[in-house]
């Protein structure tokens, strides 16, 4: 199997400037998933490796929009179905912020495309929850390693990552030379 790192260095889902992240964070560096997820092959890859974490949920879930490409690769890989989680209800339709089947008493594994500081996906799994869900794992491409984890085990949920930013900013090092 390719290796995840080597892929995403290649496809340039790792870009350098100046960045504001979802977190407000300022940042020498982007981790654009979507480069990575738009490519059938990379996101095979990704879906694969995915799915062997999978574990024993009985629905996925992921935020709009990184998340859900991502997500769905993972479903048809694993056979498991899933739920998209808006990040604002629609004004029009039914409103709802959880789009797919009811997630009362389900174990759903929540997957995500890069964490940061974890606000977005501890946000999603407060929603989870309060629908009735029972979530105590999320599941990331990248980490980049700036407190996700911390404010995820303070909810009492394991946060794993196929891939660190550290990994990936020694690789992409590694190549410039």
């Amino acid at each position: 199997m390719p290796d995840l790192t080597q892929e995403l260095v290649a496809c340039g889902a790792l870009r350098f400037g100046t960045f504001t992240l979802a977190s407000g964070r300022q940042s020498s560096y982007y981790v654009d998933i979507k480069a990575a997820s738009s490519q059938p092959r990379i996101l095979r890859l990704v879906a694969q490796s995915l799915k062997a974490r999978v574990g024993d949920a009985e629905l996925l879930a992921g935020v709009e929009l990184g998340a859900v490409p991502i997500m769905v690769a993972v479903a048809l890989e694993a056979g498991v179905p899933y739920v998209i989680v808006r990040k604002q209800p629609k004004a029009h339709g039914t409103g709802k912020r959880l789009e797919g089947p009811d997630v009362r008493g389900k174990r759903v594994l929540l997957i995500e495309d890069v964490t940061t500081t974890g606000k977005s996906v501890k946000e999603a799994v407060g929603l989870l929850r309060a629908e009735g869900a029972h979530v105590a794992r999320v599941e990331t491409v990248v980490d980049r390693g700036e407190g996700a984890s911390e404010a995820l085990r303070a909810e009492q949920v394991s946060l794993g990552a196929l891939v660190s930013a550290p990994q990936l900013l020694a690789l992409s090092k590694g190549a410039a030379r």
